[in-house]
């Protein structure tokens, strides 16, 4: 089968959310695991990932060197946080792999997602990224240019546009890939965010792409048949953290759907996992599952975590 792997920020971090390089390293090496053991199988993977925490120590690099180096834009913090992460990755793959004896090429593709300069995200940004500035600190970063808002007693923070990823533009690379045996790591962060102006010309754009809901692009583009969306939860719970709270094991589209419009999701975690499972479903997927990363091999086989399925 061709499997979707999406690892989440905690593949990246250590269990106490730190990101220093040693935490990083040591964090991708207990993730690649389950993915290892499936190329084992024969299975044909391609893992995305997040970048938070990565693109969020960039930002403070930006601030701290704003009065002497101009901060570097959203689209180039992604395009560097992929290049170090898909680093970081293909080699923990390899190695997990050579201890399994397994013979099969790694490679990371830099990888661009489209999306519409005329997305409401852009007339309304409202996605919080980075760390809480005072003032002074703030309005030197609104002097390059970025938009920042008052948030109280906490500080300004900055907030930036989460467009709608609608093309996957290096997917024919990931296939070519995929087709000569690689297991292949892309689209990470969700895709540098790219824009197509009128001459056909392709400009990076600042904005913040969900990895999610990218990953379902990815997924439909190079034909993927499951996506597996890796968090810090075994399963999806109905009113979680309620005394009314229950474990979904299994469900499809319209009844995911329908919990998802009576609110049972948060936009900032689960929400979006849910939507991307149910839009790679309804675009032609067999199935989606979201559970935790050390039952990614398990999910596969039907045997843990939420699996969303045609309906």
């Amino acid at each position: 089968m061709r499997l979707l792997v999406a690892l989440g920020g905690n593949a990246m971090t250590a269990p106490d959310g730190r990101a220093r390089q040693e935490d990083q390293i040591a964090a991708v090496g207990r993730a690649v695991e389950p993915v290892a053991d499936l190329v084992a199988e024969g299975e044909d993977v391609v893992l995305t990932h997040g970048n938070g925490p990565q693109v969020g120590n960039l930002l403070v690099k930006n601030e701290l060197a704003a009065a002497v180096v101009p901060p570097v834009t959203l689209d180039w913090c992604g395009a560097q946080t992929q290049g170090t992460i898909g680093l970081i990755l293909i080699n923990a793959l390899e190695r997990a792999l050579a201890g399994r004896r397994v013979e099969r090429g790694v490679a990371a593709v830099v990888t661009r997602t489209r999306v519409d300069e005329d997305d409401p995200g852009f007339q309304r940004p409202t996605k919080p990224i980075g760390r809480y500035l005072p003032e002074a600190e703030a309005k030197t970063m609104i002097e390059h240019g970025q938009n920042w808002q008052d948030r109280g007693q906490r500080g300004w923070r900055r907030v930036v546009a989460s467009p709608e990823p609608l093309e996957i533009l290096d997917a024919p690379a990931v296939s070519a890939l995929i087709a000569a045996g690689f297991v292949v790591v892309a689209a990470g962060g969700g895709g540098v965010p790219v824009v197509r102006d009128p001459d056909g010309t392709i400009r990076g754009i600042e904005a913040v792409i969900d990895k999610d809901l990218a990953a379902a692009v990815l997924g439909r583009t190079i034909g993927a048949e499951i996506l597996v969306i890796a968090t810090d939860v075994d399963h999806v719970i109905l009113g979680f953290g309620t005394d009314e709270a229950k474990t979904i094991e299994r469900a499809d589209v319209r009844t995911m759907r329908g919990y998802a419009a009576e609110g049972h999701f948060a936009a900032g975690s689960m929400g979006p996992k849910v939507e991307a499972a149910c839009r790679f479903v309804e675009q032609g997927g067999r199935r989606a599952v979201i559970t935790s990363l050390e039952r990614i091999a398990a999910a596969v086989h039907g045997e843990a975590g939420t699996e969303i399925i045609p309906g």
